[in-house]
């Protein structure tokens, strides 16, 4: 009879709330530490930003939300929520296909009081350390600090769930771009567009925050110019905007306040966004240099989950970006939660490491950057791998389909890609 462990879930947003579900489903002892004084994670709105704008400064006070105050999904509820609690046929008030974030908010609120996830949660509890015990190299020190005071407990195992969109990725490689004198910020600390009345702003960027904030901003600011490090991108006008222009990559700034852009066009700009992306970051974990960060990856970890040297009492749930959230953070959790229950079993760490190596080697020879590791758009296949390695029945191909259609549809449409998508269905 297999013996429930105790453990640690870092964090209360999408990824810790399905952990914890899975977990205590398998009969662990389960305790889950999140920084604020409610769930939600990433869907839950601030209008507070951060002393420094760029998110660059290491000293700044951090604050954990990211999202504008306009925010919609990117995905269509069809394709949102857990296998047995989907969010398609559940309203709070936003019946749209790609609703604002209140409405998932609300809808993450109600999975955890239904799954009775609530009572497992210790809010107000940020997480100062994680460290691997040498002395028995199969139980963590967890430290946390609660208005100040910290606490310590030991755990035999941990499952980390901090989210990746709280640490900024600035384009920092633009040469003159530290020295520009004119307002920069991330992403991460745009909220509304009032700011930025009569301005000219400067995006960088290709992704969905990108044209979501250049929509926004095209209703207030004098011009919005979006700047993308795509190769074949020529110079052109959006369309649907007499004040959005669509460049190629900057070339450099100057200290009078222009932006050149390697199309040779210069605007003289009065802020510039950074919508560049996010950094794992993982602070508090001290593993005795079992695991590095580098360029986006998390190494090493087989099946994006497990170190193979700390596998299974380390794991993670939430290592990707640039694919289908839900589905494979549930599948992830119940990899984890079974492989902990002994009702599974993982491969040798030789294996694991052997399979982790050829993978990161496919991507060099195929010429993948290091910082698509853990992006599904890569591993379209890696649900059907996940449900495999448990021995359950592969998600439905009709998700799989509705998911490559909503793909195909945003790779083709950034900048209308809700409303055409609505219009296929």
């Amino acid at each position: 009879m297999p013996v429930p462990l105790k453990v640690a879930v870092i964090g209360a947003g999408l990824c810790g709330l399905i952990a914890a579900r899975e977990l205590e489903r398998e009969s662990h002892e389960v305790v889950v530490l999140e920084k604020s004084n409610r769930l939600g994670g990433v869907w839950v709105y601030d209008p507070r930003t951060e002393s420094d704008l760029l998110g660059i400064d290491p000293d700044r006070e951090v604050v954990h939300a990211t999202i504008y105050k306009s925010l919609r999904t990117n995905s269509p509820r069809q394709i949102m929520g857990f296998s047995d609690y989907m969010f398609e046929g559940k309203e709070y008030g936003d019946p749209r296909m790609f609703p604002g974030h209140q409405e998932f908010l609300s809808y993450l609120e109600d999975f955890a009081g239904k799954f009775g996830v609530n009572k497992l949660i210790r809010f107000n509890s940020e997480v100062t350390r994680v460290e691997l015990l040498v002395e028995s190299r199969s139980e963590f020190e967890v430290e946390w600090k609660t208005s100040g005071v910290s606490s310590t407990e030991v755990f035999d195992a941990v499952v980390v769930c901090n989210g990746h969109n709280s640490h900024p990725r600035a384009a920092l490689d633009i040469p003159g771009i530290l020295e520009w004198p004119k307002e920069q910020l991330h992403a991460h600390n745009y909220r509304v567009p009032e700011p930025f009345q009569d301005q000219v702003v400067i995006i960088i960027g290709d992704g969905s925050s990108a044209y979501d904030i250049s929509r926004e901003l095209a209703t207030i600011a004098k011009e919005v110019h979006l700047s993308s490090r795509s190769p074949n991108v020529k110079l052109t006008k959006l369309n649907k905007y007499n004040n959005v222009w669509q460049h190629s990559k900057i070339d450099r700034v100057f200290k009078d306040g222009t932006v050149k852009f390697q199309d040779e066009v210069p605007i003289k700009a009065d802020a510039v966004i950074h919508c560049t992306g996010y950094e794992f970051h993982i602070p508090f974990l001290k593993t005795h240099d079992i695991i590095s960060i580098n360029d986006k990856r998390v190494s090493p970890t087989y099946g994006n989950v497990f170190p193979p040297q700390l596998a299974p009492r380390l794991s993670f749930v939430g290592l990707f970006h640039m694919g289908m959230t839900f589905l494979p953070a549930e599948l992830q959790s119940k990899w984890i939660a079974r492989a902990l229950s002994g009702k599974i079993s993982l491969p040798s760490e030789t294996e694991m490491m052997q399979a982790v190596e050829q993978v990161y080697q496919e991507m060099k020879e195929k010429g993948i950057p290091k910082s698509y590791t853990h992006s599904l758009n890569f591993q379209m296949d890696y649900m059907d791998w996940l449900s495999d390695q448990m021995g359950i029945t592969r998600p439905p191909q009709k998700l799989k389909d509705l998911y490559a259609r909503f793909v195909e549809r945003f790779l083709y449409d950034h900048e209308g890609f809700r409303e055409t998508f609505e219009k296929d269905l």
